[in-house]
């Protein structure tokens, strides 16, 4: 069945200098010639046309059209891209224009990397790659995804997978050509090379466990005493007024948040509401959230009011006997010494929100926790819950391919490993295997 030929605005809607329109199918040439006049492109050559309305001649637009052939082009089928002015007026009627080509119709969100997948012009997680490329907010983020983008976790997972399959090609030629006179020492070697792969795959799972912070960000969580300046050194971190800041008791009473990034890394910080006793119904659900989102946190700030210094208040100081907690102590500028009367507190830093003092030094202190915690892989990474998923279910065949009685239970078991790692990239197939049996053996059946 053919496909219908799509289209979208591929630039973002809205009034901009520059809108860029791509058409993939079949039917991308045809609406090249039809709105422009030229009926044999070059490929990957900028041409400047004048785009017409096919129904009334009209003039649409003028600007860059280039034409990519298939396989040669990003979904691997011929594809039109229109560069024209950004304006509403041109977008829209080169939407309606575009529309009114009988087979060609507005893409579906992803369609475009669909098609790009059913191609075999990127795989699973390429196609992952460019959707954490697209999303990306800080420099790390996009490092990963490039790495991604370009194959480096596929041919990882490739390389797995060629060990299974030669694994695999050795026990089904035990297995089918039991009566011929094949080596008895075939699948001598096949443990061996088992082994090297659990280890290698265990390692992996144990770093997706720091990556993920890279991709889905970090959570730090501010808590302490009303009116102790949590909402202030927040409103510093983000270097925005993202929290109101009052001298009133119980202002913040729901968790706010900010998105930073701090040396690359994405960082969720959350301004809570103050800890104290409280009657008012709605103050206590904030401080109960604010004690669930402390609990959830890789990472909490506890804050101390400096205008009540020496004094610490007892439920902050509660939260230092949790790991990953920082002591910071607010309104340095108030004159007081935090090296007395600190009741003994380990690197405690002294901020103050008003004139942004000690606030560097807060930052490094995160950042070297998020560092130490993450500590960026430079090979290539696991990104996906999937990946992890499919990963531990490799695991578990290969656990169980040793425990096999029979040799066709052991095949059966490293195909389902196989299968495993297939389903990562997109690509599930038995055909290498069958290619390797006759290609490595001279049979002669």
């Amino acid at each position: 069945m053919t496909k219908d030929t799509i289209f979208a605005l591929s630039s973002g809607s809205g009034r901009a200098g520059l809108s860029v329109f791509r058409v993939s199918g079949s039917m991308a040439l045809q609406v090249l010639k039809t709105l422009t006049g030229i009926t044999k492109p070059k490929a990957r050559y900028a041409y400047r046309v004048v785009l017409k309305n096919n129904i009334d001649k009209e003039t649409i637009d003028d600007g860059i059209a280039i034409f990519f052939p298939n396989p040669k082009s990003f979904t691997g089928e011929d594809v039109l891209e229109l560069h024209l002015h950004g304006s509403i007026a041109v977008i829209r009627e080169v939407t309606e224009v575009l529309s009114g080509f009988i087979g060609v119709r507005i893409a579906n969100a992803g369609e475009f990397t669909k098609r790009a997948f059913d191609n075999r012009k990127l795989d699973l997680t390429m196609v992952e790659g460019l959707a954490d490329l697209v999303n990306a907010e800080t420099k790390e983020q996009k490092r990963q995804a490039h790495k991604q983008l370009r194959g480096e976790f596929s041919e990882l997972c490739t390389g797995w997978r060629e060990i299974l399959v030669q694994a695999i090609t050795l026990y089904e030629a035990g297995i089918d050509f039991a009566d011929e006179d094949l080596p008895t020492n075939l699948i001598d070697g096949v443990h061996g090379e088992i082994d090297k792969l659990e280890e290698e795959l265990e390692k992996h799972l144990i770093q997706s466990e720091k990556s993920s912070y890279l991709r889905d960000g970090f959570q730090v969580a501010i808590l302490g005493p009303p009116n102790s300046g949590k909402s202030s050194i927040l409103n510093c971190l983000s270097k925005r007024e993202v929290s109101i800041v009052s001298r009133t008791a119980g202002t913040t009473r729901d968790v706010v948040e900010a998105r930073l990034d701090l040396g690359g890394f994405p960082i969720t910080i959350a301004d809570t509401a103050g800890l104290r006793d409280s009657e008012d119904l709605i103050e206590k659900e904030g401080i109960s959230r604010a004690i669930q989102r402390a609990e959830d946190a890789e990472m909490r700030i506890a804050v101390f009011d400096g205008e009540k210094w020496p004094e610490l208040d007892k439920k902050t100081l509660d939260l230092l006997e949790t790991k990953n907690t920082l002591a910071v102590v607010n309104k340095t500028d108030l004159g007081f010494d935090i090296t007395k009367g600190n009741k003994g507190l380990i690197d405690l830093i002294g901020v103050s929100a008003k004139l942004g003092n000690g606030i560097d030094e807060l930052e490094d202190k995160i950042l070297k926790e998020v560092s130490q915690r993450a500590d960026v892989y430079t090979g290539p990474v696991l990104t996906r819950e999937r990946h992890v998923a499919s990963l531990r279910d490799c695991l578990s065949c290969l656990k169980r391919y040793k425990e096999a009685s029979e040799l066709e239970l052991a095949a059966e078991d490293l195909r389902l490993a196989m299968r495993e790692l297939g389903a990562i990239t997109g690509h599930i197939g038995v055909e290498e295997v069958l290619g390797n049996i006759f290609g490595e053996f001279c049979i002669g059946k």
